[in-house]
């Protein structure tokens, strides 16, 4: 598949906070055809943990 599916755009990021449904989220990706891009950033809001992580659609060759 050239494109990503349902309209999805090539580049994605991912954020939310580090929990089950976020690593569901971007496994959910994977799954769809996503590459990591990049290591995940967090950072700490002073009462949680929050997570975002770049996805790209792999260049067809």
């Amino acid at each position: 598949m050239s494109t990503p599916p349902e309209g999805l755009p090539i580049y994605r990021v991912l954020t939310g906070p580090d929990d089950a449904t976020f690593c569901r989220r971007v496994s959910e990706a994977i799954g769809l055809g996503y590459e990591l891009h990049g290591s995940p950033a967090v950072t700490f809001t002073g009462e949680s943990v929050i997570v975002a992580q770049a996805l790209v659609w792999p260049a067809q060759s």
